[in-house]
């Protein structure tokens, strides 16, 4: 957004330097981004011709004598046609930049003449396209002083950095009036518009729409006998100034008014309206013509301006060309509406469309102001185009209804800890525009038209924090305590670092992918729920939140395979979703491993080729997890019926007890990394860190007493003839109760399947640690444990002992 100093003091009564509005702006949140202060000027200075003879070597170039004012003349060779003795115009000497050539001039030769600067034209100086001559002033211009000032090329511009939730400051009145609120001049009251009406406005605007808040009012209003010329020199220096360029009194009275009111307006020629304006949606297919020149094919989304030719506006965003004004315009329709600030955006956002307009409707316009606006661009036009006002009409407003917020004076002081007085608060809120009324702690404020970003009292607190001074906030210690404090980080915070620090100790790379990933993978890995649909995805294949870490990952090891780095070992720690409800979203620790990248690193070895990744080298990992996060790994259970993308015979469930579900792991099923067109040695795990249970809350957090046996452990070994579908994880818990004092450990060391043993059955080898505690077990102690160990496994596996 971008102002002069001039223009904002048409709206703001103050003496208040640049520097200082450029330090208030910024402290009461309308960040300043760049000043202007037109120091570039400066070196231009108004000289007068002394005389003006032909060039010896060329017939349309001139040789000019000029006078600075300083008694000294310089010689400058000019091929302007209106250069001539007497004229008085704009200097640049040597080592001056030029604006408008992006030139910076030297000493030069021209046709063997010397020339020591030029004699500038309006274009030159960014004045205007003028080009024909150098510019001619009157022959009372004070010769030797700073153009610029004589000019006005000395007022400063602002560009300050608007926030979307400010509409209200997309106006240089709106602008003023934060300014004059906290403190810094008076508002200048807006003066009421005054011209005369004659006669009825004919033109029908009818608003047929199924949703009426796509155009909640339309106002406008027909003036005869306009004459379109150029806009008065003062209007087109400030639409310079901002960087518009003026085109015409009628087009620029509207961008005045966009700049100058935040309201953006339409000007039609009334004479090339044929029939009644409609207000409608667009047909599918329809085309524009707009005033930039290109061709925009609509559809029923967006909203138009149209009459019996079809669209001559895209409304809210652009005008057609159809309809534009031009030098032969003599009646002019005045629009002034109200547009649905989402479809306005959805509109330019779908089209590629940019405009002034669409920059202040997607925000939010003034509704009050709709009218008001209409009046005072009728007026700016009837002073410079002349004509005769029609009264104005309007269709479908309906008013505006303010909002009204309970606020308690008291939040100030608790929402930012600044000490303000109920009657500053009250001050400031006022001067904003908003109204207050009650007495007490606890006041009703009215929030004004042009607010709509104020919905509850945060808002308001923001309102009275940022005109009082965010810098009075002054930084306040914390109170001491005095116990020793609590974890600061909630347990899900702590597991996550834990867990993040254990997989990265094993040799693994953290990733971070993308939530959302298409819906082909999110169907593969258990997904595609429409409840977690994007409803505007960045990307074709970024269309659902993600069910699972693992096609992110995968895809992320796939592509490293592909430029060369094969041997990779990828984890991530984020979040999955199950559905769109907050229980949905679980904390997951998740991780790949291709190729030979184990735990002792990948790739070739003088001795010995590393061994391909498989199942154990997953399990491993999800176990450092759980262990890292203090699940009880002592406790847990490992079982068939991993997920469908896991190879069913080399894969599994992490379980705590016969329900909770607190992992899977396994090598990926070939249909899976077909679908993700990845391939090579692949395996991965997954922990839902989020179900590992709280663990009990101990009464101190000295470590046990470390106990150790005197006695030395026993092992036995016993082979098992099981059915071929029977765990072997079920044979090991099988064991391990029958003892849990003395038994310390049971592991798998061997598996065996041949006819010796008969068809559908494997013989599982097991080693049973036995920790005496007490005394030496004797024979008939160590018997007693086998013969337990034997039951439970035939009782639990219907397996009997290998003879």
């Amino acid at each position: 957004m971008k102002f002069t100093l001039s223009w904002l003091k048409d709206h703001l009564e103050t003496d208040a330097t640049l520097d200082q509005i450029c330090e208030r702006l910024t402290a009461i949140g309308l960040e300043v981004e760049d000043v202007d202060d037109k120091k570039a000027y400066q070196p231009f200075v108004i000289a007068k011709v002394l005389s003006a003879e032909k060039h010896p070597e060329a017939d349309r170039l001139k040789v000019l004598s000029v006078d600075a004012g300083d008694g000294n003349p310089v010689q400058i060779v000019c091929g302007a046609p209106n250069a001539r003795a007497g004229l008085v115009g704009a200097l640049a000497r040597p080592g001056t930049y030029v604006p408008g050539i992006d030139v910076t001039l030297s000493v030069g030769k021209i046709r063997g003449v010397e020339s020591h600067g030029m004699m500038c034209s309006e274009r030159e100086l960014d004045m205007s396209d003028e080009h024909d001559g150098i510019i001619d002033l009157p022959d009372d211009a004070p010769v030797g002083t700073p153009f610029a000032a004589y000019a006005g090329l000395d007022d400063p511009v602002i560009e300050i950095n608007l926030t979307p939730n400010r509409p209200d400051c997309t106006s240089i009145f709106g602008i003023a009036r934060d300014l004059a609120a906290s403190g810094l001049g008076t508002l200048k009251a807006p003066k009421a518009p005054e011209f005369a009406v004659e006669g009825e406005t004919t033109q029908n605007v009818k608003l047929i729409l199924d949703d009426e808040s796509l155009c909640p009012g339309f106002a406008w209003r027909l003036v005869r006998g306009v004459k379109n010329g150029p806009s008065p020199k003062w209007m087109q220096k400030r639409l310079l100034a901002i960087g518009l360029r003026p085109i015409s009194a009628l087009v620029d009275v509207t961008n005045y008014m966009t700049f100058d009111q935040g309201r953006p307006m339409h000007v039609f020629d009334a004479d090339k309206v044929k029939g009644d304006l409609v207000v409608r949606r667009a047909q599918e297919g329809e085309e524009i013509l707009a005033l930039d020149t290109r061709t925009y094919k609509l559809n029923p989304s967006n909203v138009v301006i149209a009459d019996d030719n079809g669209p001559e506006s895209i409304g809210g965003i652009m005008g057609g060309e159809h309809s534009g004004c031009d030098e032969n315009t003599t009646n002019v329709l005045i629009e002034s509406a109200l547009w649905d600030p989402i479809n306005i955006a959805k509109t330019g956002r779908s089209h590629s469309i940019i405009t002034d307009a669409r920059y202040r409707f997607e925000r939010g316009v003034d509704p009050e102001y709709m009218v008001p606006g209409l009046e005072r661009t009728t007026e700016l036009v009837l002073e410079m185009c002349g004509g005769k006002a029609a009264a104005a009409r309007v269709e479908g407003y309906k008013g505006h209804q303010k909002k009204i917020v309970d606020f308690p004076f008291s939040e100030v002081r608790r929402l930012t800890g600044l000490s303000v007085s109920n009657e500053e608060a009250r001050a400031i809120l006022n001067g904003l525009g908003f109204e207050v009324s009650g007495s007490g702690e606890t006041v009703q404020v009215a929030v004004p038209s042009w607010r709509p970003d104020v919905d509850g009292k945060a808002d308001l607190v923001e309102e009275v924090m940022r005109v009082h001074g965010v810098d009075n906030i002054k930084p306040e210690p914390l109170p001491t305590m005095g116990a020793v404090n609590e974890k600061i980080l909630t347990t899900l915070q702590i597991r996550t670092r834990l867990a993040k620090r254990a997989l990265a100790s094993r040799g693994m790379l953290e990733a971070v992918t993308w939530s959302f990933i298409s819906e082909e993978q999110a169907k593969l890995f258990g997904g595609g729920d429409r409840s977690l649909k994007l409803a505007n995805p960045i990307a074709a294949d970024m269309s659902d939140m993600r069910p699972s870490l693992l096609p992110g990952l995968i895809s992320a090891a796939g592509r490293n395979g592909a430029r060369g780095y094969g041997d990779v070992a990828l984890f991530e720690v984020s979040g999955t979703y199950e559905n769109d409800t907050p229980k949905g979203q679980r904390r997951v620790a998740g991780g790949v491993r291709r190729g030979t990248a184990g735990l002792n690193g990948g790739g070739r070895h003088w001795d010995g080729a590393a061994k391909p990744v498989g199942v154990f080298d997953a399990k491993a990992d999800a176990i450092a997890v759980l262990e890292a996060c203090g699940a009880p790994v002592d406790r847990l259970s490992f079982e068939r019926g991993a997920a469908d993308w896991y190879h069913p015979g080399r894969s599994g469930l992490i379980k705590l007890g016969p329900k909770t579900v607190l992992g899977h792991f396994g090598e990926f099923h070939p249909n899976t990394l077909d679908a993700l067109d990845v391939s090579g040695p692949l395996c991965g795990f997954e922990v839902f860190i989020d179900a590992i249970p709280e663990p009990k809350r101990k009464v101190t957090r000295t470590k046990p007493v470390l106990e150790l046996s005197a006695f030395q452990a026993v092992r036995r070994d016993f082979a098992f003839v099981v059915d071929a579908d029977v765990a072997s994880a079920t044979l090991v818990r099988a064991a391990q109760g029958a003892d849990k004092q003395l038994v310390t450990g049971v592991t798998v060391f061997d598996l065996f399947e041949g006819p010796s043993l008969g068809e559908g059955k494997k013989s599982v080898a097991i080693e049973i640690t036995i920790q005496p505690r007490e005394r030496t077990l004797t024979d008939e102690d160590l018997d007693k444990i086998a013969k337990s160990v034997i039951a439970n496994v035939e009782k639990s596996s219907g397996g009997v002992l290998r003879g």
